[in-house]
């Protein structure tokens, strides 16, 4: 399986991680540790230097409760940051976005793929793009980041997200976006329970079944609070879990803040998926 976008493609043939790179002050798990321009970099580098595939570029928050930022402190975020990595470090740039002003920004500073919790619904993100030959991370949320954990509810969640994923794949599609830019992300988190979560997690095949690559974000995520008590600077391990059970799963990236743990946890269930692949 490969995902293509401007002057380029990423095999996922084998799973890739996507290290995370919040330029944020209020993220949930890592804000106000990488807001200046020589940390935003430093940490970028070393990232791609513990296995890194990917590099997610956020300017925004998306935790529960957060509150938006202007287009304009946004951009001042991320646009920097991309321009100074794109000929400097050997990974795919990711601008996790919901404005399309960013995307196109962000895109013509080095961005190759844009990753939006809001899966390209705001009016001219389909258009951005297309326009930019970048590919895109379609993602399933119930309701807005600062309401969708409050009383998130599906009659049948995983009908309800696929069925939703695969509109947003058509109209992709019908703006003229190749499929095979195009990967999926069920959203974990993103207006569901802790139940949610884990139907979706042990059902990781079934949306791996719809053709088309599966990004997962599980790492430090609340659930893991509920299951396991555990802070928020100390949920590698169940973070790990999550990744190895995506993995196996079929999952394609793994997004991740632990970026050396995360490769090789993929790395091990990556390799007994295609053993057992072989076998059957």
């Amino acid at each position: 399986m490969i995902l293509r976008f401007r002057d380029g493609s990423l095999d996922l043939s084998t799973p890739r991680v996507m290290g995370v790179l919040n330029l944020t002050s209020d993220s949930f798990s890592d804000g106000g540790r990488y807001v200046s321009l020589d940390k935003a970099l430093a940490h970028a580098r070393q990232m791609a230097s513990e296995g890194a595939d990917l590099i997610d570029v956020g300017g925004e928050s998306t935790r529960p409760g957060a509150q938006p930022v202007s287009e304009q402190e946004e951009l001042d975020r991320v646009v920097p940051v991309i321009e100074r990595l794109r000929d400097s470090i050997g990974c795919v740039l990711s601008i996790d976005t919901m404005k399309p002003a960013v995307m196109r920004a962000a895109c013509a500073a080095g961005a190759q793929l844009v990753n939006d919790v809001n899966a390209l619904r705001a009016p001219g993100a389909i258009e951005a793009v297309r326009d930019a030959g970048a590919a895109a991370c379609l993602m399933h949320m119930q309701g807005e980041p600062r309401t969708m954990q409050v009383a998130p509810h599906y009659l049948d969640v995983l009908a309800e997200i696929t069925d939703f994923l695969l509109e947003r794949v058509h109209e992709c599609v019908d703006y003229g976006i190749s499929r095979e830019s195009l990967l999926l992300d069920p959203g974990f988190g993103f207006g569901k329970t802790l139940e949610h979560n884990l139907s979706l997690l042990a059902r990781v095949p079934a949306i791996a079944a719809l053709g088309f690559p599966v990004l997962v974000g599980l790492s430090r995520k609340s659930m893991f609070q509920k299951l396991c008590g555990a802070a928020v600077d100390q949920r590698l391990p169940a973070s790990l879990a999550a990744a190895t059970a995506a993995v196996l799963g079929g999952a394609a990236i793994v997004r991740a803040h632990d970026v050396r743990e995360t490769r090789d946890a993929v790395r091990v269930a990556a390799a007994i998926r295609a053993a057992g692949e072989e076998s059957s």
